[in-house]
């Protein structure tokens, strides 16, 4: 039954897999990684890095010569390098490298550092991978250093000089991005700077030089001190650390610039809170969430709070608020709902699409507020289908409409003055009726002073 259950991203490994029963995650060891799972377990390391928040914590429930297999903790919902905004991925790279440090201190080192192996849980970054941990033998270098460039450090530099976008790139390059492919990216003046001249120049060098030569197996081994690994590992760290993105945005600071006055700002917030409690839900899906203003006010009632937008600087800014208040239970990430992340990798199962990802956490509720203007108006999306969306993800929808009145519309519509006939039907008469086919309206109600109505919806 473990075999025939076995999660669809997990074969590339010997030493074990994941598999579920009843919507449970296990792992199993299998006896190829007995030794190393029974030093971890045994000297005591395992429970240094459950303690230190370096690794998801497990609990054992069989051991047979066959296998063992353990019960993670659960994560509710898993989240991808290509989702994460520029601090998210800085921190799941640093996350890594302090764990390998760790680990030579402690006499083992990784043997993977892929950026999968890295998910986001009560608010911080952990890794995920019990079975990723090996020996450490004297000298011998980090075998998953390469990896680690072309999973963290590649992407990230690229996006310092091109743009968070850069950080989806990992869509394309589930394995990493070529070494070689970032050294012909990278600005001229990267080659001066020593942290870059080394770790991207000269490994891409190394890599193609000895790339497919049969005799390079030949070549004599190299040999690096675990104190120069140290500090190969602290250079990395500390550049990493200070790395930083100027790159303004178009909805980094909307409430800013809201239609909302004062008071109908607080009656938003106070319908939504209200709304909420009255369909006692648990867990709630933010689109379009921006920094996760609305969202928040939730946060001492809902169990899990996932909250999504399009723009990678207004995530950023919900992440290092999340970080602030040590908001265990949001979870801010990078997507765009007209053009979610789909499957990738082996029969685009290996990682899950986002919408399939968010159907099966079960979330009681799903907002869209200020959302639909561009859903309908700059995705061209027919009121129809985005019904059809949101009916599929969750039972519960709170959703506003902007009528043609707002000034966010306004601008919309101007915009797309050659296409005037087309958008007709942007009305909330036309947009009740199509979303009367898929959900029943609870409560409906407009917010004062501005020209927007709110409706609670619950799916028929």
């Amino acid at each position: 039954m473990q075999t025939k259950n076995r999660h669809s991203s997990s074969f590339r490994d010997p030493s074990g897999y994941i598999f579920t029963d009843q919507a449970q995650v296990f792992r199993q060891v299998n006896p190829i990684y007995f030794e190393q799972y029974n030093s971890l377990k045994n000297s005591g390391f395992y429970e240094k890095l459950f303690k230190a928040g370096l690794l998801i914590p497990h609990e054992e429930t069989e051991a047979t010569q066959a296998g063992i297999t353990l019960k993670p903790e659960n994560i509710s919902f898993f989240s991808y390098p290509y989702e994460w905004s520029f601090n998210q991925y800085k921190h799941a790279a640093l996350h890594t490298l302090k764990l390998q440090k760790y680990c030579l201190q402690n006499g083992y080192s990784l043997k993977d550092a892929t950026a999968f192996n890295i998910t986001y849980h009560k608010g911080k970054p952990v890794f995920i991978d019990t079975l990723s941990f090996d020996f450490y033998n004297e000298g011998e270098p980090w075998r998953a250093y390469k990896q680690f460039l072309m999973h963290f450090f590649a992407p990230l530099l690229l996006a310092k000089y091109y743009g968070n976008d850069m950080l989806k790139i990992m869509l394309q390059y589930i394995d990493g991005v070529p070494l070689d492919k970032v050294a012909k990216m990278l600005p001229f003046k990267c080659r001066f700077s020593p942290v870059l001249y080394t770790n991207i120049y000269l490994t891409a060098k190394y890599d193609s030089k000895y790339s497919g030569d049969k005799e390079s197996s030949k070549e004599k081994k190299v040999n690096i001190p675990k104190e120069s690994q140290i500090k190969i590992l602290d250079s990395l760290y500390n550049y990493i650390k200070d790395l930083e993105l100027k790159e303004k945005t178009e909805w980094k600071d909307y409430y800013s610039v809201t239609n909302y006055d004062a008071d109908s700002f607080a009656y938003k917030k106070d319908l939504i809170r209200k709304w909420y409690q009255g369909i006692n839900a648990d867990k709630l899906i933010d689109f379009g969430g921006n920094d996760g203003t609305f969202s928040r006010v939730l946060k001492d009632l809902a169990k899990e709070i996932l909250v999504t937008d399009i723009d990678p600087n207004a995530v950023d800014q919900n992440y290092v608020e999340v970080l602030k208040q040590k908001e265990t239970n949001i979870l801010p990430l990078v997507s765009d709902l007209v053009n979610p992340v789909p499957g990738i990798g082996l029969n685009n199962t290996e990682r899950d699409s986002l919408l399939d990802r968010v159907k099966n956490a079960n979330y009681d509720l799903a907002m869209a507020l200020a959302l639909i203007h561009h859903i309908s108006l700059t995705g061209n999306v027919p009121f129809d289908m985005s019904a059809k969306l949101f009916a599929s993800l969750t039972p519960y929808l709170i959703i506003e409409f902007p009528d043609r009145e707002d000034s966010w519309v306004d601008f919309l519509l101007k915009s797309k003055r050659e296409f005037k006939n087309h958008f007709d039907g942007y009305n909330l008469a036309d947009f009740e009726k199509e979303y009367s086919v898929y959900f029943d309206v609870l409560e409906k109600q407009k917010i004062p002073n501005t020209h927007r109505t709110m409706f609670l919806l619950k799916r028929k």
